[in-house]
């Protein structure tokens, strides 16, 4: 069996696409399609044909202007999906110019269609876009979702909030659907005579933390450090902190696991509601429990919050409540080794195994 893989704008590495390709390819044939900003040539290694497609994004770029400007490459794509011999098409985005066609091309040509979403798309998709125009945009969106749902024939989610909500919207069969959280790669045991009494915010892109930073101030008056593990930005200039640049995995996970909590708390682009954000369970939770870190997450991002206090795993809180939050992570940093105890308890439920890939090969492969 050929599966071709659309990674889309993810590089090569990316830890959820690369996961899929690399666990696919220890019973078929991948053909896997990533981005790079390189000059690469495709190579065939094992089981895994690699084809690079390079683009580079201007960031000053507006949105409807690097939707614009994606038409050529996205063309290509559709070109590729319609020229290669495969049996299943795992789509890890849809194309921002050419929404249906890939679906359109896989369903033509009678292969299967898996649709791995990582995002709540209607909202996350140009989510700078506010007022009539946003409005619009998210409900065009939805159209396109809808139909694309219709033609795949197994669609994969990051959280069960988001696959329960999307199916209570969509009426798409519970049965063709599969949760795959982004699990982290390993564990590291938590080693509570090294950590430090030190709050990490992880990520590569900017978050708004205006609400975080009256609470981090408060906590570094009364003894926490800050620390930004994989990015620096002028976000951070007002607040006593330090920071690493983007690091390799391993080192970011080492990182992770000297401080005392990792903070996920951040206002969204402009919607504090918005499911994007509030059914998530992104990569850097699971990397963070792994890690050996307790979490402290904002209490309306539900997913995070509901596991976290169902686990024992950290605290959830209202950061513009900030007495009650700060009191909320000193009381949590009197228990840490409860929070410790428990995190090694439940680690197996963080980290991506054995077991959860042949469960994940056994459903996408039957």
């Amino acid at each position: 069996m050929k599966i071709l893989v659309i990674g889309y704008m993810h590089p090569k590495f990316d830890k959820r696409v690369f996961r899929t390709v690399t666990t696919l390819s220890k019973k078929h044939k991948v053909i896997y399609q990533y981005l790079t900003d390189n000059d690469e040539k495709g190579y065939q290694e094992g089981n895994i044909k690699y084809i690079p497609i390079k683009y580079v994004e201007n960031v000053e770029d507006s949105s409807l202007k690097k939707l614009s400007n994606r038409k050529p490459f996205d063309k290509q794509l559709c070109k590729l999906i319609a020229n290669e011999n495969y049996d299943i098409l795992y789509m890890h985005h849809f194309l921002a110019s050419r929404p249906l066609e890939p679906f359109k091309i896989a369903k033509n040509k009678n292969k299967k269609i898996i649709y791995d979403i990582h995002e709540y798309h209607p909202e996350n998709f140009l989510e700078e876009l506010s007022g009539i125009i946003g409005g619009l945009k998210t409900n065009v969106v939805w159209h396109l979702f809808k139909k694309q749902l219709k033609l795949s024939d197994l669609a994969i989610f990051v959280s069960e909030e988001t696959r329960d909500d999307i199916i209570g919207k969509t009426a798409i069969e519970k049965e063709k659907t599969f949760i795959m959280p982004n699990y982290a790669n390993f564990i590291l045991k938590s080693d509570i005579q090294n950590k430090q009494k030190e709050i990490v915010l992880v990520g590569k892109v900017t978050r708004k933390i205006e609400d975080e930073k009256k609470l981090l101030k408060s906590l570094i008056n009364k003894g926490f450090s800050f620390k930004v593990i994989g990015m620096d930005s002028n976000e951070f200039d007002d607040i006593p902190h330090t920071s690493t640049s983007f690091l390799p995995y391993k080192k970011m996970m080492e990182e992770l696991s000297k401080a005392a909590f990792s903070l996920i708390s951040y206002n969204t682009v402009k919607d504090r509601n918005c499911k994007n954000y509030i059914f998530a369970l992104p990569n850097k939770y699971y990397d963070s429990l792994a890690a050996g870190t307790p979490i402290v997450v904002k209490e309306s991002f539900i997913s995070m919050a509901k596991q976290v206090k169902d686990y024992g795993v950290g605290v959830a809180i209202n950061p513009t409540n900030l007495e009650e939050s700060v009191e909320k992570i000193l009381q949590a940093y009197k228990n840490y080794g409860l929070l410790l105890q428990n995190i090694e308890k439940y680690k197996n439920l963080f980290v991506w195994d054995e077991k959860k890939e042949e469960e994940f090969l056994h459903f996408v492969l039957k």
